[in-house]
């Protein structure tokens, strides 16, 4: 049977183990982010497109952008390309543009590309933390996940999960500024 002081011991030890896998854990944790304010600027993000130029996303600044996160694993994701490439092609080059964001090695998404070519532009998200869709208020880093940016740079809207052809025909549609 333990002593009263070896049971204090023991007892320090657990509670000291306990406090350090407890920080440790925090540690490794991304900090959260939060959702960006609806109306906010949109952050200074450069990402790569697949031959690895940059792209920094306020040069798309005087149009309404639609940042459409996927990946070629997300089944959600590869459903609702066709929307997207549907919707670029009725709105054309003189409104809104979809850009989609790639939270994937670039192999993969070349690949898949080959195979399901889109008409919109593709860049690759930073997946190390923060992600790119952690920036951009995906808190719970689901795929697909869309943030419509206005043609003044603010943030109209986000959202997770698949859009609907309603969605996309509201956030999308000429002259139409949500706030």
């Amino acid at each position: 049977m333990l002593s009263r002081s070896n049971w204090l011991i023991l007892g320090l030890a657990v509670l000291a183990a306990a406090l350090g896998g407890y920080a440790q854990h925090r540690s490794q944790q991304p900090a959260p982010m939060g959702t960006p304010a609806i109306g906010q600027p949109l952050p200074a993000i450069s990402l790569p497109d697949l031959d690895g130029k940059p792209h920094l996303l306020g040069d798309y600044r005087g149009r309404r952008v639609l940042l459409n996160f996927w990946a070629s694993w997300c089944v959600p994701c590869l459903a609702e390309m066709p929307a997207l490439t549907r919707a670029q092609e009725k709105f054309g080059e003189h409104a809104p543009i979809v850009i989609g964001i790639a939270m994937d090695e670039s192999a993969h998404v070349r690949a898949f590309l080959a195979a399901h070519p889109v008409n919109y532009p593709i860049l690759i998200g930073q997946m190390s933390p923060p992600s790119t869709s952690l920036q951009l208020g995906n808190i719970h880093q689901v795929l697909p996940y869309s943030v419509l940016i206005g043609a003044d740079g603010h943030i109209l809207a986000t959202h997770a999960g698949p859009l609907s052809a309603a969605q996309l025909e509201q956030w999308l549609a000429p002259g139409h500024e949500q706030r």
